[in-house]
C-alpha cells in the first residue's frame, strides 16, 4: 500500500514539498515566498510543507540534514531538490522548467 506521501505526490500536478522546521529562521523566511509562488501559479502547482521533527522517518528516507529543503515531485518522481532559501521568480522558473 501507498504511503500517504506517495499518494500526495504521485498525481499528475506537479508537488512542491517544503521540509521545514519551527525553530528555523530561514524557514519562516521561505513561507511568504511560497505563498506568493502559489498565489501565482494556482491550480498548476501544489504545495506540501512536513515539518521535520513532527515527520523524522519520512525527513530520514529523503535524507533531509538541513531545513528548509524543498523538493520538487513529478508524477511521482523527484526531479529536484535543494536547501535553503530561493526567491519567488527562481522558484517559479525551476517548476516551470520540470512541468
Amino acid at each position: 500500500m501507498k504511503s500517504s506521501f506517495e499518494k500526495i505526490v504521485g498525481t499528475d500536478t506537479p508537488v512542491l514539498v517544503d521540509f521545514y522546521a519551527d525553530w528555523c529562521g530561514p524557514c519562516k523566511m521561505l513561507a511568504p515566498i511560497l505563498k506568493e509562488v502559489k498565489a501565482q501559479m494556482g491550480d498548476a502547482l501544489k504545495i506540501v510543507k512536513i515539518d521535520v521533527d513532527k515527520n523524522q522517518r519520512l525527513a530520514a528516507e529523503h535524507q533531509v540534514r538541513g531545513v528548509p529543503t524543498m523538493m520538487l515531485f513529478v508524477k511521482g518522481k523527484q526531479v529536484w531538490r535543494q536547501s535553503g532559501v530561493l526567491q519567488k521568480q527562481d522558484i517559479i522558473n525551476i517548476i516551470e522548467s520540470h512541468g
